[in-house]
């Protein structure tokens, strides 16, 4: 019998993503065998359990293939935003609270709660903060998908999902590739990898990653440092492929070390707090520099640092009737993070965690082999994660008493025959830790029928379960003031709770094809995240507070799930003998109790009304001629929020934070035969509109929209060795990732200063291939 991984490896070589055509000449580009003229291959995906073109499956998914995420400097998982319509939230750290799909975005820093954007990895689950982010090095593709994907991947990815897939072992001959580059401000890149077949039936691969670069933000408070939004980073990864008659299996180990600094805020200056700090204190704040400076004090520093250990497995055994796949991960995680998160250099607030915890994960599924009309699968899969976070929040105390006193501390103290005020070494540092046990399983059975060659229905049934054990302890302060700002109380130790939830969540399609050039489809999904804990703030009465700040009978900040209905209806069809592919989709959805958190005596998080979206995405690629291919993808969105006047008065009907109405990005690639290889020129942007800071939707705090153009021009001889020279943001184009609206007399920032026009070169040599 022929084993699973050899029908699965011929499966995924027979097609090629058009990406790869963009930037790497013809080695995508096919003869049509019957005119003898140019076509786009198809592009195999796995986002239904089993291996098909992206033209048959009836979601909306972009992918990407390794030749393209390598040529355009695709290095981290978040990178994916740029070229993947409906997406936008881009930040240069490890966190993904900013990551927004169609509109919908995390909105929660903490651990007690889950993201929104589910993102995977060879099929399992990379987790939150400070784990989820990694470099993506010798990869196999990418899929992004949008709209909630829980029913096919769980975990609560409820608008949208980003699935990886690395290279994995074959058994052909032993190859590989080594690749440097070099650039401005000390970038320094190195890549290789080594495919080893041991003998018939046990192949191994080696790959390992390293990238640094100095940093491009000036800061003003402190002179000198011009070294902020950099970063160090190395990755290593063996995988090991084994085969039977019947059966597959990989082995996967990987560890990343990650150095980089925490996210920068620059201070929005407004005609209303900002004049307020400026009064009380005394002096200007205004941040001193050009766009591309700061003027941050950092007490408590500024670094985002990370260690991840993954180790996986997945074992493929051909039944006849089906095929049965395990898949089982493990994941161990060490993350430091500090930031100065209010953007200037008097010290109002900072930032800072201390993280750690580890995640198992384990899946069973069949998937049907039939060639009869009705296809399925069916699976479950458990997890459980661990998970304890320190958070230290620090301002200057006499920043503090002006501020919202409008008098020196020893003035307030005096006046309100408090006694003497003694200052604290340490300022108003005020800090909490949080241990969180979370499990949860899941059963998942999807049917399909086609009633005709042209016309198929499929109904899907998911059902989820999670427990969350949850524990949070507010740790008194040391300073006369008390716990006078980011929680308002302290706690006696340990906060505990406990809370399950569970939900059915559907899924029905419909797919009709006309010809065997085009698809229509429809689907209506229900999406599910579980409820959870706020790690910022604890729930007590006025009563239960004592003088000095200790809280008794509280409970912890606990939010429900949240759910959405989406509707979508969508085509994707070849035009021109396979010269152009086209792939649009619209939809509609309805979110019921969105999570949201807003600041009130802590950071809460708790469920809102109702958001309304709708929209339309789509991507167009063609090959212009034999030397020309052009690929291009935009969205619309338009999204607005009721039932939240509790987190932002005055918010009905404004759109979400974050959300741009809408986005442009596009590659333009140009190839041609020159001497003995392949001369390569292309040129390739990002663009979106203007996105808001907040449910205020103000104007003054409002990211404006922005462009960013990159060129790349590479040689690649036929002798295996290639040299590729490029420019990113052409134009120095100075924008932010996002920025948030001011809060009482907190002010607005802007964060994610873009990186400066970069030149830089790279060197590669492959053999064995």
């Amino acid at each position: 019998m022929t084993s699973v991984y050899r029908t699965r490896s011929f499966r995924a070589k027979a097609g090629a993503s058009l990406t790869a055509i963009l930037l790497s000449g013809g080695a995508a580009i096919a003869q049509n065998a019957d005119s003898s003229g140019l076509a786009i291959e198809e592009v195999v995906v796995t986002a239904q359990k089993r291996v098909q073109s992206t033209q048959d499956v009836p979601v909306s998914i972009t992918a990407f293939d390794a030749n393209f995420t390598k040529r355009v400097n695709l290095d981290d998982v978040k990178d994916l935003v740029k070229f993947a319509p409906g997406f936008s939230g881009d930040s240069k750290d490890s966190f993904i609270d900013y990551i927004n799909i169609r509109g919908i975005s995390t909105n929660d820093f903490g651990v007690g709660g889950d993201p929104s954007v589910g993102f995977f990895k060879n099929g399992l689950y990379q987790g939150r903060n400070g784990v989820v982010v990694t470099s993506m090095f010798d990869m196999e593709r990418a899929e992004v998908l949008r709209g909630p994907q829980g029913f096919l991947f769980g975990r609560n990815a409820i608008s949208g999902a980003v699935s990886l897939y690395t290279a994995k072992p074959n058994f052909d001959a032993a190859s590989g590739y080594i690749e440097a580059g070099v650039g401005e401000r000390g970038i320094f890149e190195a890549e290789a990898w080594a495919n080893i077949p041991m003998s018939d039936n046990f192949a191994l691969r080696l790959a390992a990653y390293h990238s640094e670069e100095d940093g491009y933000v000036d800061n003003a408070a402190e002179i000198g440092d011009d070294n902020l939004v950099a970063h160090d980073k190395s990755a290593f990864r063996a995988t090991g492929s084994l085969r039977g008659d019947n059966w597959d299996a990989t082995l996967m180990l990987e560890y990343e070390d990650r150095e980089q600094s925490g996210s920068i805020y620059r201070l929005i200056e407004d005609d209303e707090v900002v004049p307020h700090l400026e009064n009380v204190l005394g002096r200007d704040i205004s941040v001193r520099g050009g766009v591309r400076s700061v003027d941050n004090d950092a007490k408590l520093g500024n670094y985002d640092i990370g260690e991840i250990l993954a180790v996986s497995a997945e074992i493929n055994v051909d039944l006849g009737f089906a095929t049965l796949t395990s898949v089982t991960g493990y994941k161990d995680h060490d993350y430091s993070y500090a930031e100065d998160f209010d953007g200037m250099n008097i010290g109002f607030n900072d930032y800072a965690q201390d993280q750690s915890g580890d995640y198992f994960e384990q899946e069973l599924r069949l998937v049907s082999q039939s060639d009869g009309p009705l296809s399925w699968y069916a699976g479950v899969s458990y997890y459980k994660e661990e998970i304890n976070a320190f958070f230290r929040q620090r301002g200057d105390e006499e920043v503090m008493c002006a501020a919202y006193y409008y008098y020196s501390c020893s003035e307030v103290f005096a006046y309100y025959g408090w006694g003497e005020f003694v200052p604290s070494a340490d300022g108003l540092l005020e800090q909490n830790r949080v241990m969180g046990e979370f499990s949860g399983w899941g059963a998942y059975v999807d049917l399909t029928y086609a009633v005709s060659d042209k016309f198929e229905l499929g109904m899907g049934l998911r059902y989820n379960k999670d427990k969350k054990k949850f524990a949070n302890s507010i740790l008194p302060v040391d300073s006369y003031l008390g716990p006078f700002w980011a929680f308002g109380v302290y706690t006696d130790g340990f906060i505990e709770g406990e809370q399950t939830w569970d939900d059915f969540t559907p899924r029905f399609v419909a797919r009709y094809r006309p010809n065997d050039d085009w698809m229509v489809y429809a689907s209506v999904t229900k999406g599910y995240k579980a409820g959870g804990f706020g790690s910022f703030a604890i729930e007590a009465d006025d009563d239960d507070v004592a003088d000095d700040g200790l809280v008794s009978n509280a409970t912890l900040n606990q939010f429900d799930p949240e759910t959405v209905w989406s509707y979508e209806l969508g085509t994707k069809g070849d035009l021109f003998d396979r010269r152009i592919r086209l792939d649009i989709s619209s939809y509609y959805y309805q979110y019921k109790d969105l999570q949201l958190n807003y600041f009130d005596k802590g950071t809460r998080v708790t469920n809102v009304g109702k958001v309304k979206s709708w929209g339309l995405e789509g991507t167009v690629q063609a090959i212009v001629n034999k030397n020309v291919d052009v690929f291009f993808a935009t969205s619309f969105n338009e999204n607005e929020i009721s039932g939240a006047e509790e987190v932002e008065e005055g918010s009905t009907g404004n759109r979400l934070p974050g959300s741009p109405k809408f986005t442009f990005a596009g590659l333009v690639s140009y190839h041609t035969e020159v001497g003995e290889g392949e001369l390569n020129m292309s040129a390739d942007f990002r663009t979106q509109t203007k996105t808001y800071g907040g449910l205020g939707n103000l104007a003054a705090f409002q990211n404006d929209g922005w462009a960013d153009f990159s060129a790349r021009v590479g040689y690649e001889s036929h002798n295996r060795w290639a040299v590729t020279a490029y420019v990113e943001n052409i134009f120095n184009k100075a924008y932010f990732d996002g920025t948030s609206e001011a809060g009482g007399f907190f002010p607005g920032h802007g964060f994610g200063i873009s990186r400066p026009r970069t030149f830089g070169v790279k060197f590669s040599y492959r053999f064995g291939e």
